[in-house]
């Protein structure tokens, strides 16, 4: 979009990224976790929900595949509104053909469409917020794009459950209430694209990427790509990347149904709205302040000092599910407690992880290593993700969350096979995008 007025190259960064990151966050957590709760209470089971939504991470492993051309293709800026429109027009096709006979086949469609379409997205997002802003600022607003982003996982894990549960409570249908929701998602990025079209800055730097003319585009991004997987220790990196988050990878497809499923069948049977408390505003602001507090300990004594804490704080809480299955207990109040002590866990363990991507992409070609390296985290939890429902129906949510303990010995095996500098993270993470 076209928009030539001088003004927009100093728009103020207040203006336009608390709702870029929204609109950052609010698909990736439709597409990852809402679409859970969704086929959950559309009556498909725990297997063919985690195997098709496990799927959806694909677009997210590959993204480094074509974030090539959104450099060499047009502006960050046009990629974003585009993209936004693409979301909006997605959510509502979801809307749509969630009462058709064949909704699986259909709303797996443009579930499909929305990922990429986010994932792409994500690519322009965080290039463009390099470009619009200066070195100082991009510092200052890191923990702005944090919580916005955060923000954006609450309204979509939170609100927008919250608000089908009601609907289902209301004289609504459960179909009829998912549609009316993912509508009301759809007009708002809708609203965010019309929003973006007009206020986003058109900084002079935003311009296709000059490419040495002597190499094709396909030679440039394989050199980028070996030099990734030429680093010194790559084995580990790459072991790291991948099984670290090996638990969490196959317990989070697992949590909403565990939630929802009535107490016969093993399940805690919370309601759609409750669930939405639980998972995802509850849980939600404790992962936030477990990421804050971890980033904060990590810019003190650095990653190497707090990493096996951090890989005790990840790992640990997951005997909560344990106990939960057992006890199956009838307070609300326990589970949101058990559900945020887990997530908090979650979130400071989390930062370790982010903070070694950040260190394997140090170099040339950052940008580049980096979207690689958040390609492989998304295969670590595609891959497991998807047989999870499948070994659940099997063996029943007390055994599947005694599975899930052992599966935490990788993550601790990878942490002691990985290097790092013992200054790293220490006040430099302040200049980590």
């Amino acid at each position: 979009m076209n928009i030539s007025n001088s003004n927009l190259t100093a728009r103020s960064p207040w203006r336009w990224i608390p709702s870029l990151y929204l609109a950052e966050g609010i698909p990736y957590v439709i597409v990852m976790t809402v679409s859970v709760v969704l086929y959950k209470r559309l009556g498909l089971s725990n297997t063919d929900i985690a195997l098709y939504t496990s799927w959806l991470y694909l677009p997210w492993v590959i993204k480094p595949l074509w974030s090539p051309l959104v450099d060499m293709l047009r502006t960050k800026r046009f990629w974003i509104v585009v993209m936004q429109l693409l979301v909006g027009a997605s959510l509502a096709c979801v809307a749509l053909t969630i009462p058709a006979s064949n909704f699986i086949r259909y709303t797996l469609a443009f579930f499909w469409v929305m990922a990429f379409s986010s994932a792409t997205h994500d690519i322009a997002a965080d290039g463009f917020y390099m470009l619009a802003l200066p070195e100082h600022q991009q510092a200052a607003f890191v923990g702005v794009r944090t919580t916005f982003y955060r923000i954006a996982t609450i309204a979509a894990k939170g609100g927008l459950v919250i608000l089908a549960g009601y609907l289902e409570t209301h004289g609504f249908t459960v179909t009829s209430a998912w549609s009316v929701t993912l509508f009301a998602a759809a007009a708002f990025f809708l609203a965010l694209f019309i929003y973006h079209a007009f206020v986003l800055p058109c900084p002079v730097a935003d311009r296709p990427a000059a490419r040495d003319v002597s190499q094709s585009p396909l030679t440039q991004f394989l050199h980028s790509l070996a030099i990734f997987f030429k680093q010194k220790d790559v084995k580990a990196i790459l072991a790291f990347l991948l099984l670290y988050r090996f638990a969490e990878a196959q317990l989070v497809k697992m949590v909403a149904p565990f939630l929802l499923d009535p107490r016969i069948k093993g399940g805690l049977g919370l309601t759609t709205s409750e669930v939405g408390i639980v998972y995802g505003t509850v849980g939600v602001v404790a992962l936030m302040l477990g990421g804050l507090i971890g980033g904060y300990v990590i810019s003190k004594k650095g990653l190497k000092f707090w990493i096996w804490i951090m890989v005790c704080a990840m790992h640990l809480p997951d005997l909560i599910f344990v106990y939960l299955s057992y006890a199956l207990p009838q307070s609300f109040l326990i589970i949101s407690l058990s559900v945020a002590v887990e997530q908090f866990g979650y979130g400071f363990g989390f930062t370790a992880y982010t903070m070694v991507m950040i260190m394997v992409s140090e170099g040339e070609y950052r940008t580049v290593r980096y979207a690689i390296a958040t390609g492989i985290m998304a295969l670590g939890m595609m891959i497991p993700a998807m047989f999870s429902g499948w070994l659940q129906e099997q063996i029943g949510y007390q055994n599947f969350f005694f599975w899930i303990i052992l599966s935490t010995i990788p993550g601790f095996i990878v942490v002691a096979l990985i290097r790092i500098d013992p200054e790293f993270g220490m006040k430099k993470t302040e200049r980590c995008g």
